[in-house]
């Protein structure tokens, strides 16, 4: 039997890279898997390449506004939500000189604000036994120059995860995070050889990762295998935060 059979799962941000990976693996799982991209071009393809009961929906998680039309749209026609997956995220380069206000409320707005805003909007539909999964990064254990807001707004997703378990714990409800390390995504394949070379040699794999590879641990936490996992953290990393 299928490890999300009968399930219904929620994927923001489900429309390329890892997201995409993640979606495809719920719906082969057998999930009724809802996904969001802000571009409908992005969720055609996307539909494209998934082969299970799909429902895309375009639109902008940052906004409160739209994740009550997703989660109003998942009750009408699902009712519940087994594993709710919050993956929209964004980075950019800026060091503490350089730094501007909107640099700060854009990354945090997208990676902070919204995560805590979804999971509002889905409580009313999270099932008791539900999972959630943050998708993090391992940048919120490194001091990487130039990159301190996105660090640390991972880290306030991790942090988020702790507290979230213990205040929803009475639901049966599962908060955990995926933290992937590099990962061979298009946005990592347009990195210079140079940046990949300098990555894959850190990585005790001597690899990196593939978002598969990111979407079987997401899988992990949204079944039933990893019911008595809450508040944690898995690092998808090759190795390269753990030795």
């Amino acid at each position: 039997m299928s490890r999300l059979e009968n399930k219904v799962a929620v994927i923001l941000g489900g429309a390329k890279g890892i997201g995409l990976a993640i979606s495809q693996r719920f719906a082969r799982e057998g999930a009724t898997t809802w996904f969001t991209s802000r571009r409908a071009e992005e969720l055609q393809a996307a539909s494209l390449k998934i082969s299970g009961t799909v429902k895309p929906l375009q639109a902008d998680v940052s906004q409160q506004s739209e994740l009550n039309r997703i989660m109003d749209a998942v009750k009408a026609e699902s009712s519940r939500i087994d594993a709710l997956v919050i993956n929209a995220g964004m980075t950019n380069y800026a060091t503490i000189e350089d730094l501007s206000p909107s640099h700060f409320d854009q990354i945090f707005g997208l990676n902070v604000r919204a995560p805590v805003l979804a999971l509002q909007a889905a409580l009313p539909l999270l099932n008791p036994g539900a999972s959630v999964i943050l998708l993090g990064s391992i940048a919120d254990v490194l001091g990487t120059e130039g990159y301190g807001v996105y660090s640390a707004s991972k880290a306030a997703l991790r942090s988020f995860a702790r507290t979230w378990t213990r205040e929803l714990a009475s639901r049966g409800i599962r908060i955990n995070v995926v933290a992937p390390g590099p990962i061979d995504t298009e946005m990592m394949q347009a990195a210079s050889e140079e940046l990949r070379q300098g990555l894959t040699r850190a990585i005790p794999l001597s690899r990196m990762g593939r978002p598969e590879e990111v979407a079987s641990a997401a899988l992990f936490l949204a079944s039933e295998e990893s019911s008595y996992i809450a508040g944690a953290e898995i690092c998808v990393d090759g190795g390269m935060t753990q030795v």
